[in-house]
């Protein structure tokens, strides 16, 4: 029985287009960029952590002054 000819170029057709589809695929994504290692000692850290530094060391007369007042102040109104 021969064939129709929407039948001979349909097949083929149909095949081209599965082969078209399949070599289409997404190329897989790049490897996710590595973030540069931290350099400890830089000028930039040393400048921000010099007044974080500072403060720490201040806090504890800080704090006695505070209390020193509090108590001053509780002397004087009484309570």
């Amino acid at each position: 029985m021969p064939r129709s000819l929407a039948t001979s170029t349909m097949i083929p057709g149909a095949l081209l287009l599965t082969l078209a589809c399949t070599a289409c695929n997404r190329p897989p994504p790049p490897p996710p960029d590595q973030p540069p290692e931290p350099q400890a000692n830089t000028q930039l850290h040393d400048a921000i952590q010099a007044p974080i530094d500072r403060a720490k060391a201040v806090e504890g007369a800080v704090q006695d002054a505070a209390e020193k007042q509090k108590a001053a102040i509780d002397a004087a109104t009484g309570s």
